[in-house]
């Protein structure tokens, strides 16, 4: 029988192909991979008003938010994938946001720019700077974040990919990303309401 969160991935993962996402018309302005992760705000696709709320949320929860408020556009059963973590619930998920102000003198979003909008998924590219607390140096970094949306509108998968290549479920990576989703919240204590 497979698990919640299993189900979780097999129906609700997004598999966005970054090149057709993101690769810049002036092929010099991408990367040897052929993409630019680089936002270009004026580029954004226009999107609804609640689209706009979540995309606000999800980028005041990278910047250190933390709130319960930026939570709730989570499901309750959802999943964060990212380089580093795995979490199949939104209090795990919360562990992620809520080790930001931990972890990092400060956490700002640059710039993001909407590139693609449809009934159930949401796609932006995103610079976040982070500065961390014990090295004081800021490093922008460029992302693909891609939200799966359910019926009800909230995020049901979020991916954020840091380069072109997808991430593997299999093996000793999968399991260093599920044990951060499964323990940073011993760390990073968020409410257990979440």
């Amino acid at each position: 029988m497979a698990s919640r969160a299993q189900n979780i991935q097999d129906n609700f993962e997004p598999r966005p192909d970054p090149q057709s996402l993101t690769s810049n018309p002036d092929a010099s302005q991408n990367s040897s991979s052929g993409v630019d992760y680089e936002p270009h705000p004026e580029s954004s696709i226009k999107v609804s008003p609640e689209r706009e709320k979540i995309v606000k949320s999800i980028t005041s929860l990278y910047s250190g938010s933390a709130s319960k408020e930026d939570m709730q556009v989570y499901a309750e059963e959802a999943v964060y994938d990212d380089p580093w973590s795995y979490c199949d619930t939104r209090y795990k998920i919360a562990g992620q946001w809520y080790g930001i102000p931990t972890a990092m003198a400060s956490s700002k979003t640059l710039a993001t720019e909407i590139v693609s909008n449809t009934d159930t998924q949401l796609a932006f590219k995103m610079t976040q700077e982070y500065t961390p607390r014990l090295a004081h140096f800021s490093k922008p970094v460029n992302s693909l974040v891609t939200l799966t949306l359910d019926d009800q509108g909230k995020v049901k998968y979020h991916k954020d990919m840091w380069n072109q290549k997808d991430y593997s479920h299999e093996g000793l990576g999968k399991l260093m990303k599920t044990l951060n989703g499964d323990h940073l919240t011993k760390v990073t204590r968020p409410p257990k309401d979440l």
